[in-house]
C-alpha cells in the first residue's frame, strides 16, 4: 500500500523552531512515562529531509 506524502516548505527559521518544539514535546513524554516513537520519527524527518533550494 502507498504512503501518503505531504510536503512541507520551511526556512531555516521555521525548522529550528519545528525541532525545538518536537524535542520538548519528546522530554515532557518522557517525563511522564509515554512512549516517544512517534516523536522521534517526526523529529529523523525533519532533520533528514532533503533541502531544496529555490531559485529567485
Amino acid at each position: 500500500m502507498f504512503e501518503k506524502k505531504t510536503h512541507v516548505n520551511l526556512t531555516n527559521d521555521e525548522k529550528r523552531l519545528l525541532l525545538h518544539s518536537l524535542i520538548e514535546l519528546k522530554n515532557e513524554l518522557i517525563r511522564q512515562g509515554i512512549y516517544t516513537d512517534c516523536v522521534d520519527e517526526l523529529i529523523y524527518r525533519i532533520v533528514s529531509a532533503k533541502v531544496r533550494v529555490q531559485a529567485r
